[in-house]
Protein backbone atom coordinates (compact mmCIF):
# COMPACT_ATOMS: atom_id res chain seq x y z
CA UNK A 1 0.00 0.00 0.00
CA UNK A 2 1.34 3.41 -0.94
CA UNK A 3 2.20 6.02 1.65
CA UNK A 4 -0.48 8.34 0.27
CA UNK A 5 -3.21 5.68 0.56
CA UNK A 6 -2.12 4.83 4.13
CA UNK A 7 -2.31 8.46 5.11
CA UNK A 8 -5.83 8.79 3.73
CA UNK A 9 -6.91 5.60 5.51
CA UNK A 10 -5.50 6.82 8.82
CA UNK A 11 -7.30 10.15 8.41
CA UNK A 12 -10.62 8.37 7.88
CA UNK A 13 -10.36 5.71 10.57
CA UNK A 14 -8.62 7.58 13.37
CA UNK A 15 -10.78 9.86 15.48
CA UNK A 16 -9.77 13.50 15.28
CA UNK A 17 -8.68 15.51 18.28
CA UNK A 18 -10.87 18.03 19.99
CA UNK A 19 -10.62 21.38 18.27
CA UNK A 20 -11.57 24.65 19.94
CA UNK A 21 -14.47 26.44 18.27
CA UNK A 22 -16.62 29.49 18.91
CA UNK A 23 -20.36 30.09 18.73
CA UNK A 24 -22.13 33.44 18.35
CA UNK A 25 -24.33 34.18 21.35
CA UNK A 26 -26.68 36.22 19.13
CA UNK A 27 -27.38 34.00 16.12
CA UNK A 28 -25.74 30.64 16.91
CA UNK A 29 -23.26 30.76 14.03
CA UNK A 30 -20.04 28.77 14.69
CA UNK A 31 -16.49 29.63 13.70
CA UNK A 32 -13.21 27.70 13.88
CA UNK A 33 -11.37 30.66 15.39
CA UNK A 34 -12.29 33.67 17.44
CA UNK A 35 -13.44 36.75 15.55
CA UNK A 36 -14.23 40.14 16.94
CA UNK A 37 -17.35 40.38 14.78
CA UNK A 38 -19.73 37.57 13.86
CA UNK A 39 -19.68 37.10 10.07
CA UNK A 40 -23.35 36.02 10.09
CA UNK A 41 -25.19 38.63 12.18
CA UNK A 42 -22.44 41.28 12.35
CA UNK A 43 -22.62 41.47 16.16
CA UNK A 44 -19.45 42.60 17.97
CA UNK A 45 -17.92 40.54 20.77
CA UNK A 46 -20.58 37.84 20.62
CA UNK A 47 -18.39 34.79 19.85
CA UNK A 48 -17.94 32.56 22.90
CA UNK A 49 -15.65 29.55 23.13
CA UNK A 50 -17.14 26.07 23.06
CA UNK A 51 -15.73 22.58 22.85
CA UNK A 52 -16.28 20.42 19.79
CA UNK A 53 -16.03 16.71 20.44
CA UNK A 54 -14.55 14.13 18.04
CA UNK A 55 -16.73 12.91 15.20
CA UNK A 56 -18.36 9.52 15.79
CA UNK A 57 -17.16 6.89 13.31
CA UNK A 58 -19.57 4.10 14.23
CA UNK A 59 -23.08 4.01 15.69
CA UNK A 60 -24.54 0.76 17.04
CA UNK A 61 -28.12 -0.17 16.06
CA UNK A 62 -30.73 0.85 18.61
CA UNK A 63 -34.42 0.57 19.30
CA UNK A 64 -37.02 2.24 17.07
CA UNK A 65 -40.12 4.10 18.17
CA UNK A 66 -42.29 2.58 15.43
CA UNK A 67 -41.63 0.27 12.46
CA UNK A 68 -41.26 1.77 9.00
CA UNK A 69 -44.47 1.57 6.94
CA UNK A 70 -45.20 1.70 3.22
CA UNK A 71 -46.21 5.25 2.40
CA UNK A 72 -49.68 4.15 1.32
CA UNK A 73 -50.35 2.65 4.78
CA UNK A 74 -49.58 5.86 6.69
CA UNK A 75 -52.67 7.49 8.22
CA UNK A 76 -53.17 11.21 7.63
CA UNK A 77 -55.68 11.61 10.47
CA UNK A 78 -53.02 13.11 12.74
CA UNK A 79 -52.38 15.93 10.24
CA UNK A 80 -56.00 17.08 9.84
CA UNK A 81 -56.49 20.78 10.58
CA UNK A 82 -59.08 21.99 13.08
CA UNK A 83 -60.48 25.51 12.41
CA UNK A 84 -59.56 28.14 14.97
CA UNK A 85 -62.72 30.18 14.42
CA UNK A 86 -60.68 33.10 13.02
CA UNK A 87 -61.22 32.76 9.29
CA UNK A 88 -58.30 34.89 8.09
CA UNK A 89 -55.85 32.99 10.29
CA UNK A 90 -57.28 29.67 9.13
CA UNK A 91 -56.65 30.79 5.55
CA UNK A 92 -52.96 31.32 6.32
CA UNK A 93 -52.57 28.11 8.35
CA UNK A 94 -54.12 25.99 5.61
CA UNK A 95 -57.42 25.27 7.37
CA UNK A 96 -56.60 25.64 11.04
CA UNK A 97 -54.36 24.24 13.76
CA UNK A 98 -53.05 20.67 13.68
CA UNK A 99 -52.76 18.68 16.90
CA UNK A 100 -49.08 18.45 17.82
CA UNK A 101 -48.08 21.33 15.54
CA UNK A 102 -45.91 24.22 16.76
CA UNK A 103 -46.54 27.67 15.26
CA UNK A 104 -44.16 30.62 15.59
CA UNK A 105 -45.80 34.05 15.27
CA UNK A 106 -43.31 36.93 15.05
CA UNK A 107 -43.86 40.65 14.72
CA UNK A 108 -42.79 44.08 15.90
CA UNK A 109 -43.75 45.32 19.39
CA UNK A 110 -47.28 46.70 19.57
CA UNK A 111 -48.43 45.26 16.24
CA UNK A 112 -51.16 43.16 17.93
CA UNK A 113 -49.72 39.65 18.35
CA UNK A 114 -51.07 39.13 21.86
CA UNK A 115 -54.47 40.54 20.89
CA UNK A 116 -54.76 38.17 17.94
CA UNK A 117 -53.77 35.10 19.95
CA UNK A 118 -56.15 36.01 22.78
CA UNK A 119 -58.97 36.07 20.22
CA UNK A 120 -57.81 32.70 18.83
CA UNK A 121 -57.65 31.14 22.30
CA UNK A 122 -61.14 32.43 23.14
CA UNK A 123 -62.61 30.98 19.92
CA UNK A 124 -60.81 27.71 20.63
CA UNK A 125 -62.27 27.61 24.17
CA UNK A 126 -65.76 28.14 22.75
CA UNK A 127 -65.39 24.81 20.91
CA UNK A 128 -65.40 22.98 24.27
CA UNK A 129 -61.66 22.42 24.81
CA UNK A 130 -59.27 24.04 27.25
CA UNK A 131 -56.88 26.75 26.05
CA UNK A 132 -53.93 27.97 28.14
CA UNK A 133 -52.11 31.27 27.66
CA UNK A 134 -48.76 31.56 29.44
CA UNK A 135 -47.46 35.11 29.53
CA UNK A 136 -43.91 35.95 30.44
CA UNK A 137 -44.11 39.66 29.60
CA UNK A 138 -47.38 40.73 31.25
CA UNK A 139 -49.24 39.93 34.42
CA UNK A 140 -52.46 37.94 34.20
CA UNK A 141 -54.31 41.06 35.38
CA UNK A 142 -53.11 42.96 32.29
CA UNK A 143 -54.23 40.12 30.04
CA UNK A 144 -57.59 40.07 31.83
CA UNK A 145 -58.09 43.79 31.09
CA UNK A 146 -57.48 43.15 27.39
CA UNK A 147 -59.86 40.20 27.51
CA UNK A 148 -62.55 42.45 29.06
CA UNK A 149 -62.30 44.85 26.11
CA UNK A 150 -62.53 41.97 23.64
CA UNK A 151 -65.20 40.00 25.46
CA UNK A 152 -62.89 36.96 25.65
CA UNK A 153 -63.92 35.58 29.04
CA UNK A 154 -64.81 31.97 28.31
CA UNK A 155 -64.41 29.66 31.36
CA UNK A 156 -62.35 27.19 29.28
CA UNK A 157 -59.68 29.86 28.74
CA UNK A 158 -56.89 29.75 31.37
CA UNK A 159 -54.13 32.28 32.10
CA UNK A 160 -50.75 31.84 33.81
CA UNK A 161 -47.77 34.13 34.27
CA UNK A 162 -44.57 32.07 34.21
CA UNK A 163 -41.03 32.33 32.89
CA UNK A 164 -39.78 28.90 33.98
CA UNK A 165 -40.18 25.98 31.58
CA UNK A 166 -40.67 23.44 34.37
CA UNK A 167 -43.55 25.50 35.80
CA UNK A 168 -45.17 25.64 32.36
CA UNK A 169 -45.06 21.86 32.12
CA UNK A 170 -46.80 21.67 35.52
CA UNK A 171 -49.55 24.01 34.28
CA UNK A 172 -50.01 21.84 31.19
CA UNK A 173 -50.35 18.74 33.37
CA UNK A 174 -53.00 20.48 35.48
CA UNK A 175 -55.08 22.20 32.78
CA UNK A 176 -54.69 19.58 30.02
CA UNK A 177 -55.12 22.16 27.24
CA UNK A 178 -55.58 21.44 23.57
CA UNK A 179 -54.04 24.83 22.71
CA UNK A 180 -51.01 26.33 24.45
CA UNK A 181 -49.91 29.93 23.74
CA UNK A 182 -46.46 31.05 24.96
CA UNK A 183 -46.02 34.85 24.99
CA UNK A 184 -43.13 34.99 24.33
CA UNK A 185 -40.54 32.26 23.81
CA UNK A 186 -37.69 34.71 24.46
CA UNK A 187 -38.86 35.22 28.06
CA UNK A 188 -38.90 31.51 29.00
CA UNK A 189 -35.83 29.81 30.50
CA UNK A 190 -34.98 26.19 31.15
CA UNK A 191 -33.07 25.10 34.28
CA UNK A 192 -31.19 22.55 32.16
CA UNK A 193 -29.66 25.13 29.82
CA UNK A 194 -27.02 27.76 30.42
CA UNK A 195 -27.33 31.49 29.83
CA UNK A 196 -29.99 34.09 30.38
CA UNK A 197 -33.52 33.92 28.99
CA UNK A 198 -33.60 35.03 25.37
CA UNK A 199 -30.06 33.85 24.63
CA UNK A 200 -29.27 31.42 21.85
CA UNK A 201 -28.78 28.43 24.17
CA UNK A 202 -31.95 29.09 26.17
CA UNK A 203 -34.19 29.74 23.16
CA UNK A 204 -32.94 26.59 21.46
CA UNK A 205 -33.48 24.44 24.57
CA UNK A 206 -36.93 25.88 25.35
CA UNK A 207 -38.14 25.52 21.77
CA UNK A 208 -36.89 21.94 21.51
CA UNK A 209 -38.62 21.00 24.78
CA UNK A 210 -41.92 22.60 23.74
CA UNK A 211 -41.82 20.89 20.32
CA UNK A 212 -41.20 17.52 21.98
CA UNK A 213 -44.08 18.11 24.42
CA UNK A 214 -46.44 19.13 21.60
CA UNK A 215 -45.68 16.00 19.59
CA UNK A 216 -45.90 13.70 22.60
CA UNK A 217 -49.20 15.04 23.98
CA UNK A 218 -50.90 16.19 20.77
CA UNK A 219 -51.11 19.84 21.86
CA UNK A 220 -51.20 22.71 19.39
CA UNK A 221 -48.56 25.19 20.56
CA UNK A 222 -48.26 28.82 19.40
CA UNK A 223 -45.02 30.65 20.25
CA UNK A 224 -44.79 34.43 20.11
CA UNK A 225 -41.39 35.55 18.84
CA UNK A 226 -39.57 38.86 18.93
CA UNK A 227 -38.01 40.48 15.88
CA UNK A 228 -34.81 42.44 15.46
CA UNK A 229 -34.58 46.03 14.24
CA UNK A 230 -34.11 44.64 10.71
CA UNK A 231 -37.42 42.76 10.91
CA UNK A 232 -35.89 39.28 11.24
CA UNK A 233 -36.97 36.79 13.92
CA UNK A 234 -34.75 37.19 16.98
CA UNK A 235 -32.82 34.20 18.30
CA UNK A 236 -31.04 31.34 16.56
CA UNK A 237 -32.03 30.35 13.05
CA UNK A 238 -32.63 26.83 14.33
CA UNK A 239 -35.81 28.13 16.00
CA UNK A 240 -37.47 28.51 12.59
CA UNK A 241 -36.34 25.01 11.60
CA UNK A 242 -37.72 23.39 14.75
CA UNK A 243 -41.28 24.67 14.42
CA UNK A 244 -43.85 23.54 11.85
CA UNK A 245 -45.26 26.94 10.86
CA UNK A 246 -43.62 30.38 10.79
CA UNK A 247 -45.90 33.42 10.53
CA UNK A 248 -45.00 37.10 10.30
CA UNK A 249 -47.44 39.66 11.70
CA UNK A 250 -46.98 42.98 9.87
CA UNK A 251 -48.54 46.41 10.02
CA UNK A 252 -47.80 50.11 10.15
CA UNK A 253 -48.06 51.67 13.60
CA UNK A 254 -50.30 54.49 12.32
CA UNK A 255 -52.62 52.21 10.34
CA UNK A 256 -55.29 49.76 11.46
CA UNK A 257 -54.41 47.24 8.74
CA UNK A 258 -52.53 44.12 9.87
CA UNK A 259 -51.30 41.30 7.64
CA UNK A 260 -50.33 37.77 8.71
CA UNK A 261 -47.93 36.25 6.20
CA UNK A 262 -46.91 32.57 6.10
CA UNK A 263 -43.15 32.10 5.69
CA UNK A 264 -43.06 28.35 6.35
CA UNK A 265 -45.96 25.92 6.58
CA UNK A 266 -45.68 22.14 6.72
CA UNK A 267 -49.46 21.74 6.54
CA UNK A 268 -50.44 24.17 3.81
CA UNK A 269 -49.33 26.80 1.33
CA UNK A 270 -46.39 28.98 2.36
CA UNK A 271 -47.43 31.95 0.21
CA UNK A 272 -50.79 32.87 1.78
CA UNK A 273 -51.72 36.02 3.69
CA UNK A 274 -54.53 37.02 6.02
CA UNK A 275 -55.78 40.58 6.56
CA UNK A 276 -56.97 41.99 9.88
CA UNK A 277 -58.16 45.31 11.24
CA UNK A 278 -57.03 46.39 14.69
CA UNK A 279 -59.60 48.51 16.52
CA UNK A 280 -60.41 49.60 20.08
CA UNK A 281 -62.42 46.47 20.83
CA UNK A 282 -59.77 44.02 19.61
CA UNK A 283 -59.02 42.63 16.18
CA UNK A 284 -61.17 41.28 13.36
CA UNK A 285 -60.54 39.66 10.00
CA UNK A 286 -61.03 41.53 6.73
CA UNK A 287 -62.47 39.27 4.06
CA UNK A 288 -62.43 42.05 1.44
CA UNK A 289 -59.25 44.13 1.86
CA UNK A 290 -59.65 45.65 -1.62
CA UNK A 291 -62.83 47.39 -0.50
CA UNK A 292 -60.96 48.83 2.49
CA UNK A 293 -58.28 50.36 0.26
CA UNK A 294 -60.79 51.93 -2.13
CA UNK A 295 -63.54 52.87 0.33
CA UNK A 296 -62.51 56.53 0.60
CA UNK A 297 -61.93 57.26 -3.08
CA UNK A 298 -63.61 60.47 -4.18
CA UNK A 299 -63.60 62.36 -7.44
CA UNK A 300 -60.64 61.39 -9.62
CA UNK A 301 -57.80 63.90 -9.45
CA UNK A 302 -54.37 64.07 -11.11
CA UNK A 303 -51.72 61.92 -9.46
CA UNK A 304 -53.80 58.85 -8.65
CA UNK A 305 -53.98 55.45 -10.35
CA UNK A 306 -55.31 52.06 -9.29
CA UNK A 307 -53.29 48.85 -9.54
CA UNK A 308 -53.82 45.24 -8.49
CA UNK A 309 -51.17 43.52 -6.39
CA UNK A 310 -51.09 39.89 -5.27
CA UNK A 311 -50.31 39.11 -1.63
CA UNK A 312 -49.70 35.39 -1.45
CA UNK A 313 -52.47 34.08 -3.68
CA UNK A 314 -54.93 36.88 -2.94
CA UNK A 315 -55.35 39.74 -5.44
CA UNK A 316 -55.90 43.12 -3.79
CA UNK A 317 -56.84 46.35 -5.54
CA UNK A 318 -54.81 49.26 -4.21
CA UNK A 319 -54.57 52.94 -5.05
CA UNK A 320 -51.19 54.54 -5.70
CA UNK A 321 -50.80 58.28 -5.41
CA UNK A 322 -48.06 60.68 -6.52
CA UNK A 323 -47.53 64.39 -6.11
CA UNK A 324 -45.11 66.26 -8.36
CA UNK A 325 -44.42 69.88 -7.41
CA UNK A 326 -41.80 72.50 -8.24
CA UNK A 327 -38.86 72.35 -5.86
CA UNK A 328 -37.07 75.28 -4.24
CA UNK A 329 -34.19 73.04 -3.15
CA UNK A 330 -30.93 72.42 -4.93
CA UNK A 331 -31.59 68.68 -4.60
CA UNK A 332 -35.31 67.96 -5.07
CA UNK A 333 -36.98 65.74 -2.51
CA UNK A 334 -38.03 62.15 -3.12
CA UNK A 335 -40.35 60.90 -0.34
CA UNK A 336 -41.92 57.44 -0.31
CA UNK A 337 -44.56 55.85 1.94
CA UNK A 338 -45.66 52.22 1.58
CA UNK A 339 -43.42 51.64 -1.45
CA UNK A 340 -39.86 50.46 -2.00
CA UNK A 341 -37.67 53.58 -2.36
CA UNK A 342 -35.28 51.90 -4.80
CA UNK A 343 -38.12 50.73 -7.00
CA UNK A 344 -39.70 54.18 -7.00
CA UNK A 345 -36.38 55.79 -8.00
CA UNK A 346 -36.11 53.41 -10.96
CA UNK A 347 -39.69 54.12 -12.08
CA UNK A 348 -39.07 57.88 -11.89
CA UNK A 349 -35.96 57.54 -14.04
CA UNK A 350 -37.86 55.54 -16.68
CA UNK A 351 -40.78 58.00 -16.67
CA UNK A 352 -38.41 60.91 -17.28
CA UNK A 353 -36.17 59.25 -19.86
CA UNK A 354 -38.65 57.07 -21.76
CA UNK A 355 -41.87 58.95 -21.12
CA UNK A 356 -40.58 62.48 -21.67
CA UNK A 357 -41.85 63.74 -18.29
CA UNK A 358 -39.32 66.17 -16.77
CA UNK A 359 -38.81 65.51 -13.06
CA UNK A 360 -35.27 66.77 -12.47
CA UNK A 361 -36.31 70.03 -10.78
CA UNK A 362 -39.46 68.64 -9.15
CA UNK A 363 -40.21 67.29 -5.69
CA UNK A 364 -41.85 63.86 -6.00
CA UNK A 365 -43.92 62.24 -3.26
CA UNK A 366 -45.29 58.70 -3.76
CA UNK A 367 -47.53 56.74 -1.39
CA UNK A 368 -50.05 53.93 -1.11
CA UNK A 369 -53.53 54.30 0.39
CA UNK A 370 -54.86 52.34 3.37
CA UNK A 371 -51.56 51.39 4.99
CA UNK A 372 -50.75 48.54 2.60
CA UNK A 373 -47.11 48.07 1.60
CA UNK A 374 -46.56 47.48 -2.12
CA UNK A 375 -43.29 45.94 -3.30
CA UNK A 376 -44.51 43.90 -6.27
CA UNK A 377 -43.19 44.93 -9.72
CA UNK A 378 -46.74 44.59 -11.11
CA UNK A 379 -47.51 48.01 -9.59
CA UNK A 380 -44.83 49.77 -11.68
CA UNK A 381 -47.21 50.83 -14.44
CA UNK A 382 -49.78 52.25 -12.01
CA UNK A 383 -47.06 54.22 -10.23
CA UNK A 384 -45.65 55.55 -13.51
CA UNK A 385 -49.09 56.70 -14.64
CA UNK A 386 -49.73 58.37 -11.28
CA UNK A 387 -46.44 60.27 -11.54
CA UNK A 388 -47.06 61.33 -15.17
CA UNK A 389 -50.64 62.27 -14.30
CA UNK A 390 -49.52 64.59 -11.53
CA UNK A 391 -46.69 66.12 -13.56
CA UNK A 392 -48.93 66.84 -16.58
CA UNK A 393 -52.06 67.63 -14.54
CA UNK A 394 -54.04 64.96 -16.39
CA UNK A 395 -56.63 62.79 -14.66
CA UNK A 396 -56.46 59.00 -14.91
CA UNK A 397 -60.12 57.90 -15.15
CA UNK A 398 -61.37 56.36 -11.94
CA UNK A 399 -62.55 53.17 -13.64
CA UNK A 400 -59.09 52.41 -15.08
CA UNK A 401 -56.72 49.89 -13.52
CA UNK A 402 -53.09 49.53 -14.63
CA UNK A 403 -51.09 46.30 -14.32
CA UNK A 404 -47.55 45.66 -15.52
CA UNK A 405 -43.85 45.67 -14.71
CA UNK A 406 -41.82 48.54 -16.11
CA UNK A 407 -38.44 47.79 -17.69
CA UNK A 408 -35.50 50.16 -17.97
CA UNK A 409 -36.05 50.46 -21.71
CA UNK A 410 -39.62 51.61 -21.12
CA UNK A 411 -41.19 48.28 -22.06
CA UNK A 412 -44.19 46.89 -20.14
CA UNK A 413 -43.45 43.33 -19.08
CA UNK A 414 -46.01 40.67 -18.31
CA UNK A 415 -46.79 39.62 -14.74
CA UNK A 416 -48.43 36.40 -13.47
CA UNK A 417 -52.15 36.09 -12.79
CA UNK A 418 -53.41 38.97 -14.93
CA UNK A 419 -56.85 37.38 -15.42
CA UNK A 420 -57.23 36.86 -11.67
CA UNK A 421 -56.21 40.47 -10.99
CA UNK A 422 -58.66 41.81 -13.56
CA UNK A 423 -61.44 39.70 -12.08
CA UNK A 424 -60.89 41.33 -8.69
CA UNK A 425 -60.88 44.80 -10.28
CA UNK A 426 -64.08 44.07 -12.19
CA UNK A 427 -65.77 42.94 -8.98
CA UNK A 428 -65.19 46.42 -7.57
CA UNK A 429 -66.51 48.22 -10.63
CA UNK A 430 -63.21 48.93 -12.42
CA UNK A 431 -64.01 47.87 -15.99
CA UNK A 432 -61.12 49.39 -17.98
CA UNK A 433 -57.56 48.09 -17.84
CA UNK A 434 -54.09 48.66 -19.24
CA UNK A 435 -52.11 45.42 -19.31
CA UNK A 436 -48.97 44.06 -21.00
CA UNK A 437 -49.27 42.48 -24.44
CA UNK A 438 -50.34 38.82 -24.64
CA UNK A 439 -51.78 38.30 -21.16
CA UNK A 440 -55.24 37.08 -22.23
CA UNK A 441 -57.82 35.67 -22.00
CA UNK A 442 -59.57 38.41 -20.04
CA UNK A 443 -62.78 38.42 -17.96
CA UNK A 444 -66.02 39.18 -19.77
CA UNK A 445 -67.15 42.75 -19.23
CA UNK A 446 -63.62 44.16 -18.94
CA UNK A 447 -62.39 46.58 -21.61
CA UNK A 448 -58.69 45.82 -21.97
CA UNK A 449 -56.02 47.83 -23.77
CA UNK A 450 -52.72 46.03 -24.32
CA UNK A 451 -49.67 48.31 -24.18
CA UNK A 452 -46.13 47.32 -25.10
CA UNK A 453 -44.28 50.31 -23.63
CA UNK A 454 -44.73 53.34 -21.44
CA UNK A 455 -45.41 55.70 -24.35
CA UNK A 456 -48.37 53.61 -25.50
CA UNK A 457 -49.75 53.59 -21.96
CA UNK A 458 -49.50 57.38 -21.73
CA UNK A 459 -51.15 57.84 -25.12
CA UNK A 460 -53.98 55.47 -24.18
CA UNK A 461 -54.97 57.78 -21.32
CA UNK A 462 -54.76 61.02 -23.33
CA UNK A 463 -58.17 62.72 -23.62
CA UNK A 464 -59.14 63.38 -27.26
CA UNK A 465 -59.26 67.17 -26.79
CA UNK A 466 -55.97 67.51 -24.92
CA UNK A 467 -52.43 67.55 -26.34
CA UNK A 468 -50.61 64.27 -25.91
CA UNK A 469 -47.80 63.74 -23.45
CA UNK A 470 -44.45 64.23 -25.16
CA UNK A 471 -43.04 60.82 -26.02
CA UNK A 472 -39.44 59.70 -26.06
CA UNK A 473 -38.02 59.35 -29.60
CA UNK A 474 -37.10 55.77 -28.84
CA UNK A 475 -40.74 54.70 -28.38
CA UNK A 476 -42.64 57.33 -30.32
CA UNK A 477 -45.36 55.96 -32.55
Amino acid sequence: MSEGARTVRDMVTKPGKDRPAYRCDECGNTAAKWLGRCPECQAWGSLLGIGVGPAMRHVAPGGVTAPALPIGDVSVAAAVSQPTGVGELDRVLGGGLVAGAVVLLAGEPGVGKSTLLLAVADRYAERGRHALIVTGEESIAQVRLRADRMGALHPNLYLAAETDLAAIVSHVDTVQPGLLVIDSVQTISSPLAEGAAGGVTQVRAVAAALVAMAKERGISVVLVGHVTKDGHIAGPRVLEHLVDVVLHFEGERHSTLRIVRAIKNRYGAADEVGCFELYDGGIRGISDPSGLFLSERGVAVPGSCVGVIVEGRRPMVSELQALVASSSLVTPRRAVSGLDAGRVAMVLAVVERRGGVHLGAQDVFAATVGGVRVTEPAADLALALAVASSAKNLVVPGEVVAIGELGLAGEIRSVPGVARRLGEALRLGLDRALVPVGCGPYPAGMTVKEVGNLTQALLALRPPNRPQLRASPIHSA
